[in-house]
């Protein structure tokens, strides 16, 4: 039985920083995730308004004397347009600002391709220091949130509301993966995932294993640092790896788990389940998903057809 937390993000937010006063909650004009903290936090709220460059510069000067900004904004807007300020002012700087992405990779729903994060992640693995927390729903955005807004370091968070697919264990630390119960030992099949898409990840997984194959199904929840040493064992152990992501192909997982394997000399085959190098149609989240062939049962369909697999 799956039990959800029983607060939101916002209401979490707010429990763990509002007798922290060194926390500041900001924005650019993007309270959507947040909009009842403003009269709780007083002069702790600040809205730049639509200004992803001023709202990082800001953030910068307040982390250099000792708070810890917590940045709200459009991921497509707050990675791009504010490309440089992240690098120069706050990853090279190594300050401790959280940069919290709403409407990333599939999230963006009705939008239109302007406002689509489907290449954040990997502009976001050029920077130095910066941890990448990429949860698979609010239930595991919030197990892990406490633990990324008190590193000492900068991190990009993947603001994510799903209800949670699977009961998720708590954080065993920054850059740990979550093993998801499935088959152990040697496995035919290791699907590799992490946020929107994880719950199609998960049921492809049970597809897939009612058809007879041996599949472990493993939750990242951080792009950068990666668990390698988790990621080194389920690929040793397994005959065919796959990444299941909403990001264009490059950059991202699929990019990280092939260049962790030629580091340790592993030779696998690999196959990404992603975007390929387009936008995705404007539509609701689950017509996006049926759109695309991201469904559980086309991932599972995918992985046997095209995934190169010998059973």
């Amino acid at each position: 039985m799956i039990t959800q937390l029983a607060v939101s993000y916002e209401e979490h937010l707010y429990n763990l920083i509002k007798d922290s006063p060194d926390f500041m909650v900001m924005t650019s004009e993007n309270r959507s995730s947040i909009r009842g903290l403003p009269p709780l936090l007083g002069e702790r709220f600040i809205d730049t308004g639509i200004s992803e460059q001023t709202l990082l510069g800001v953030a910068a000067g307040l982390a250099m004397r000792g708070r810890i900004p917590i940045v709200h904004a459009i991921g497509a807007f707050i990675t791009m347009r504010g490309y440089e300020f992240i690098r120069t002012d706050i990853s090279l700087q190594n300050l401790p600002v959280k940069i919290a992405a709403s409407f990333t990779g599939l999230l963006s729903e009705a939008n239109g391709p302007t406002h689509q994060a489907v290449e954040d992640i990997a502009l976001m693995r050029t920077m130095p220091n910066m941890v990448i927390f990429c949860p698979s729903d609010e239930q595991d955005l919030n197990l892990g949130l406490d633990i990324v807004l008190r590193s000492d370091c900068p991190a990009y968070i993947r603001l994510n509301h799903l209800p949670c697919a699977v009961q998720h264990e708590p954080f065993s630390g920054i850059g740990k993966a979550e093993i998801i119960k499935g088959d152990s030992g040697q496995c035919d099949i290791a699907i590799f995932s992490y946020g929107t898409l994880f719950k199609e990840a998960v049921k492809s997984c049970y597809i897939l294993k009612e058809l007879g194959y041996k599949v472990r199904i493993i939750n990242l929840r951080f792009l950068q640092p990666l668990d390698e040493e988790l990621l080194t064992e389920a690929a040793l152990n397994s005959g065919l790896l796959v990444t299941v992501e909403d990001h264009y192909k490059q950059g991202a997982l699929y990019t990280a788990l092939c260049e962790l394997l030629i580091e340790k000399g592993i030779s696998r085959r690999v196959y990404p389940i992603c975007l390929y190098d387009k936008w995705f149609a404007p539509a609701t989240l689950e017509d996006i998903i049926a759109y695309e062939g991201l469904r559980g049962e086309h991932i599972a369909h995918n992985i046997i057809s095209k995934g190169g697999f010998n059973a």
